[in-house]
């Protein structure tokens, strides 16, 4: 049981929840609340930063489920201060989105769903993007003369506003300058280029192919170098794809091998059974059991080379992991069970004691059964901390 549930909540996962689980809930909240898709949203990257910071980390997550914040706060394992939201982002990310942040502009990062079908054939997608150019009128200068220094913010980029809380109080809150959009020059209204209107820069649609590899995996990137969003005086960021695999309706990919369930009867458990499968390529095996072998609920076989393609190796394939649940019916017939002896092992010799007591077996009810294990259990607490006191009253 961990005490606090935060953290976890936070990201939409289990307090069970796997690395794995973990990284891909903190790469999907991460892309969609970054603050350049989503400058509203600053706090809530934050706090998902923060959150993926304590759980993918085995010592910092052990403090965290014994003693929640409090205990990460109390210094335990340097969990008290936290690494900015923006460098977690970049170190998961990668693809120089922090290296030399002065000298070139950030990285771009989109996500693109892809099917289990397409990691395990390959697949081009064409992908349509908007991006920043640098503008060709004025070849980023913005206009005909040099920038001057902003009036608004006074060469600052930063503006502060006055607000009146009460009689007596206020307060500062201070914002990006709108008018040189924090860069603290603008070009002249009557000087500035009518096509990017003194931006420098104006916005371009980009047609991407993303090569998806046979064998690639979730999470997995696709790095455009030098494709991301132009500045002038800066070097071009990159566009990074990640992907996004969908869930698949059969089969569930583990690493390099692929699983699956399968249901049978109790006949062709015991009997033997032959079942085609078509795979992610669309061809058909056929899988069949040994005569004589009897397959058990639950029980796995695997197939050689019916997995998914390594990656850059994809004539190398994993393992087809096949489980079996059986069918059992819900009844058989009294007039059968006694050529079913006959045919099944002997079923073992019970001796009953005389002084035995026949009882019926019933259904389980399990809600019922919850109730009363759930009531059982305050009973007990009430009775160990003393909570039920049985008072008697005197009479005369």
């Amino acid at each position: 049981m961990v005490k606090e549930t935060g953290y976890y909540d936070m990201l939409g996962v289990k307090p069970t929840a796997t690395q794995d689980e973990l990284k891909k809930a903190y790469r999907k909240l991460a892309l969609k609340y970054h603050p350049d898709k989503n400058p509203n949203e600053g706090e809530k990257f934050k706090l998902i930063s923060q959150a993926y910071e304590v759980l993918s980390n085995e010592e910092k997550r052990k403090i965290y489920d014994q003693g929640g914040e409090q205990a990460l706060k109390e210094g335990g394992s340097g969990g008290g201060g936290f690494t900015s939201p923006m460098d977690i982002f970049d170190m998961f990310f990668g693809g120089g989105m922090k290296r030399n942040r002065e000298k070139r502009v950030k990285d771009v990062v989109h996500q693109m769903s892809v099917s289990l079908e397409e990691l395990y054939n390959g697949a081009v997608r064409r992908l349509a993007l908007q991006k920043h150019v640098i503008c060709s009128k004025c070849e980023g200068q913005g206009g005909k003369k040099p920038p001057e220094k902003c009036p608004s913010c006074r060469g600052t980029g930063m503006q502060v506003r006055i607000q009146q809380l009460g009689p007596g109080m206020v307060s500062q809150v201070q914002s990006m300058c709108g008018e040189c959009r924090g860069q603290g020059e603008r070009i002249n209204p009557k000087d500035r280029c009518k096509t990017c209107e003194g931006r420098k820069v104006v916005k371009d649609r980009k047609i991407l192919e993303v090569h998806v590899d046979k064998g690639m995996e979730d999470g997995q990137k696709v790095v455009f170098s030098g494709e991301g969003d132009q500045e002038p005086g800066l070097d071009p960021g990159d566009i990074i794809i990640v992907l996004d695999e969908k869930e698949h309706p059969i089969f569930r990919r583990v690493n390099n091998d692929l699983t699956m369930q399968i249901h049978i009867s109790l006949v062709e458990a015991l009997c033997g059974f032959q079942k085609p499968i078509k795979t992610l390529d669309d061809r058909t095996i056929v899988i069949s059991t040994i005569p004589g072998e009897v397959i058990k609920n639950g029980e796995i076989k695997s197939v050689i080379g019916e997995g998914m393609p390594q990656y850059k190796n994809p004539f190398e394939k994993g393992r087809l992991l096949l489980q079996f649940l059986v069918d059992f019916p819900s009844e058989i017939p009294v007039d059968r069970i006694r050529k079913l002896e006959k045919i099944l092992p002997t079923r073992p010799e019970v001796i009953v004691p005389d002084d035995g007591e026949e009882v019926n077996l019933v259904e389980l009810d399990r809600s019922q059964r919850g109730r009363r294990h759930h009531n059982q259990m305050y009973d007990d607490d009430d009775d160990h901390h003393g909570g039920r006191q049985h008072v008697q009253c005197q009479t005369s």
